[in-house]
């Protein structure tokens, strides 16, 4: 049986708690436990999904997560809430992006395949060091939580064209592709439900769009130093780079080590 947190912190991973090659510091991995050690939980809030950062939780040791954006949330390992696409609108998605020939990727916590193959779907996956495979048919045969559809330049016309739907730019290669109304913000809702993390003080590290959501939320916002300009601005806090110990001052700044 778990005790109650008196804290929660909430991690983002790529350009947060995560270097540029992916890997996770030998201090951030002690910040971690210490922070257990303290009674505050920590999380993992992250536009991922479990599958793939899976070898995070086993480095640090958490297992409490909101990944694909808010579409699917674990405490202390177990499913909190899971929010599924229907699959006619993906059907439909399916359509529209291949008349564009925008590859587009399938999701969900255990896995996912690809509609096509492209050099952006290649730079991509290389980054994050996925195994990636075309499968036209995988959303027919799997639940899915979570896309990621690979195009440049429609960032306003495709969430017009799909209200059921909402996105966000994660890189220039592309567009999360979520339910409507999921973003970080709602899966940390769901999970602070949970009698564990009920009217305990929240804080959220990150650096990008689709951190702006759980920023709003949370008591205590922290911004990366080398975050984007919204994210820094909308922070209570704007901690180091997350390759000069960000993750460790920002911590200390807030007295949780």
């Amino acid at each position: 049986m778990t005790c109650v947190a008196k804290a929660i912190v909430f991690f983002d991973l790529d350009g947060t708690l995560l270097q540029a090659d992916k890997s996770v510091l030998p201090e951030v991995s002690d910040a971690i436990q210490k922070l257990r050690a303290n009674g505050v939980e920590p999380a993992i809030a992250t536009g991922r999904n479990v599958f793939e950062v899976q070898y995070v939780l086993d480095a640090t040791g958490i297992d409490t997560i909101v990944s694909a954006n808010g579409s699917y949330v674990q405490a202390h390992g177990r499913v909190v809430h899971q929010t599924l696409l229907d699959p006619q609108v993906v059907l439909k998605f399916n359509a529209y992006a291949a008349e564009h020939n925008d590859p587009v990727g399938w999701y969900n916590q255990s896995g996912f395949a690809l509609s096509a193959e492209n050099a952006d779907t290649k730079a991509n996956y290389q980054l994050l060091h996925l195994d990636a495979h075309v499968d036209a048919d995988w959303y027919m045969t799997h639940p899915v939580n979570f896309m990621f559809v690979f195009e440049r330049n429609q960032d306003h016309t495709l969430p017009q064209m799909f209200p059921a739907l909402s996105m966000v730019r994660n890189n220039p290669r592309g567009l999360d592709v979520m339910q409507a109304g999921v973003t970080k913000m709602s899966g940390i809702r769901q999970l602070l439900s949970h009698r564990d993390f009920v009217d305990i003080p929240t804080y959220a590290f990150g650096d990008a769009q689709n951190d702006l959501p759980m920023f709003a939320g949370v008591d205590h916002p922290i911004a990366m130093g080398n975050g984007q300009a919204a994210t820094k601005k909308q922070a209570e806090f704007v901690t180091t780079a997350n390759d000069d110990h960000g993750i460790v001052n920002g911590l200390k700044h807030f007295n949780l080590l």
